[in-house]
């Protein structure tokens, strides 16, 4: 057997008949060999299935959360698995291409800081010229065969992670269309109030006196920095509770349409918030600081940092605070839902943050991928402790596509924008980053292009290139194909999903179950007694 097995299945059959058997006795063999590959097969494909399965992260929990909790609670920490995906994959690919080589080549280090801890909160200080932030890097050509050009790596990995992006996120939302819609003033004052107290009063000698001056100097003006990311933090956690409490008093006959209804009204304060702070990030900045795309990432940083903070807060006073009043002292007030809408447009608040400062911040995804998994076992213990289903839900299916869309706009094609008018319109800063002494930061294609010209057979690149690429008339025409094939791939996922539709009643019309010819024998075994009892009256 383990001969026949190694040979490939027409050798295999020529190997059996050339056997010095009678026909009966290598008919049995050839039978016994298709059974035992059969089972080897399933075996092979049971295994292969099952491994998989185990290296898929938080199955089993999700399994566990939809059955107990339903599938609208599943969508959430589904979207937060998928968005973790997203940023686990441009984490790989900044610290690949842009990251390990800046690190290898030399660090843009020019003046080193001492570690003081704040640093984690704030993001300035000793991480200023790390390679967390833009002004880490520098353009220079790395000397290898071939040499690697910085400014090129820096330019093109940021982009092509923001296409597949753009372009996953497109593709996502047609298949759950498809599949969905068709077939179904405190936190600073205290930080501030802690500096106070540490001096440290043993010190008498003045150049340590002048020196401990210095650092708690440095330190308050670290500490201020949190005051914007504070007060935009707390807008976004105390106006969704106002939002809430009005939504409680307004009665909707569907659903779906008071899900709709907190979505838009938490989408407007958060892209309103995100708008301003993009607005003064790209007008005022880059005229005030030498270095403004490190401070713009360090800005980002710190709203992911403290709106995870917040986040943390939010489940305690949204979640477990009200579940003890309401089991504990009011218990007409009941167990709080879980508020799936708001929860998810939290996640599209921090990822739109995460894209924002891909371009000033390319390891922004680490603080990400941590924040994501913490916030996940958070609200899956907050969820079993504290929470129960919501009552008023739409289709959670339908939901999901939503989430998806919102997601795709305003909040990537928002992120995308800046990202794209600081690339194409704003000077870089001269004193740090790797597109120092440049007009802007997308004059190095120009400059390498040029270089591509040079090179024999290649004018056709740059002809492309220089009428077409350049040309605005091509990003509008481009913008215009994107959008009517999406709507020619929507229009053709519905008439799929209609014939599938079709198909399925059909099969189920013409070819009914073993089950349902089952209880219909029963149906007719316990109905004709009744009827001979019913009929023998009359009989008589």
């Amino acid at each position: 057997v383990s001969e026949f097995v190694k040979l490939p299945n027409r050798a295999r059959m020529q190997a059996i008949r050339s056997l010095p058997m009678s026909f009966s006795e290598r008919r049995n063999i050839r039978l016994f060999m298709v059974i035992f590959l059969t089972v080897l097969n399933l075996l092979c494909q049971h295994f292969v299935r099952h491994t998989l399965q185990r290296l898929v992260i938080w199955q089993d929990t999700l399994k566990e959360i939809g059955g107990r909790f339903g599938t609208s609670v599943l969508s959430y920490f589904q979207f937060l698995k998928w968005l973790l995906m997203f940023n686990i994959f441009s984490l790989l690919i900044n610290f690949c291409f842009i990251t390990i080589p800046q690190i290898v080549r030399s660090p843009n280090i020019t003046h080193p800081i001492s570690f003081r801890g704040l640093e984690l909160l704030t993001g300035a200080g000793y991480f200023n010229q790390t390679v967390l932030f833009y002004g880490g890097y520098n353009g220079e050509v790395i000397k290898t065969q071939p040499s690697y050009n910085m400014q090129l790596a820096y330019l093109f990995t940021i982009a092509a992670y923001l296409v597949l992006c753009g372009v996953s996120l497109i593709y996502s939302m047609a298949r759950s269309f498809q599949r969905n819609f068709v077939l179904v003033a405190g936190p600073a004052y205290g930080g501030a109030w802690r500096l106070l107290c540490s001096w440290d009063f043993s010190v008498i000698n003045e150049k340590a006196i002048q020196h401990n001056k210095d650092n708690l100097s440095i330190q308050l003006k670290e500490a201020s920095t949190l005051l914007v990311p504070v007060v935009v933090s707390l807008i976004n956690l105390v106006i969704p509770l106002i939002y809430a409490l009005v939504n409680k008093m307004e009665h909707y006959t569907n659903p779906r349409t008071n899900v709709y209804v907190i979505i838009l009204r938490n989408v407007l304060l958060k892209m309103s918030i995100l708008g301003i702070l993009c607005y003064y990030w790209l007008s005022d900045v880059p005229t005030n600081f030498s270095c403004w795309e490190s401070f713009v990432g360090q800005s980002v940083y710190r709203l992911v940092v403290v709106d995870f903070i917040f986040c943390l807060l939010g489940s305690f006073f949204t979640e477990f605070l009200p579940n003890i009043i309401g089991t504990k002292c009011f218990r007409s007030l009941g167990v709080p839902e879980f508020d799936v809408a708001t929860n998810v447009l939290n996640l599209i608040y921090a990822q739109t943050l995460a894209w924002i400062g891909i371009y000033f911040s390319p390891l922004l995804p680490v603080i990400q991928v941590v924040k994501l998994f913490i916030i996940f076992y958070l609200k899956k213990v907050s969820l079993s402790m504290n929470c129960q289903p919501p009552k008023r839900t739409g289709r959670a299916a339908q939901m999901q596509t939503v989430y998806i869309a919102l997601l795709f706009f305003p909040s990537f094609v928002g992120a995308l924008s800046m990202v794209a008018y600081t690339v194409w319109s704003l000077k870089p800063s001269e004193q740090c980053g790797p597109f120092q002494n440049l007009g802007k930061p997308f004059q190095v294609v120009l400059d390498w292009m040029k270089g591509v010209q040079n090179i024999p057979g290649s004018e056709w690149a740059w002809w492309t290139f220089e009428h077409v690429l350049r040309n605005e008339l091509f990003f509008y025409l481009i913008t215009l194909i994107v959008l009517v094939a999406f709507l020619a791939v929507e229009n053709f996922l519905i008439a799929l999903s209609r014939k599938s539709y079709i198909v399925i009643i059909i099969v189920i019309v013409l070819s009914p179950s073993p089950r349902l010819m089952f209880l219909c024998k029963k149906l007719e075994e316990t109905s004709l007694p009744e009827e001979n009892e019913a009929a023998a009256p009359k009989n008589n």
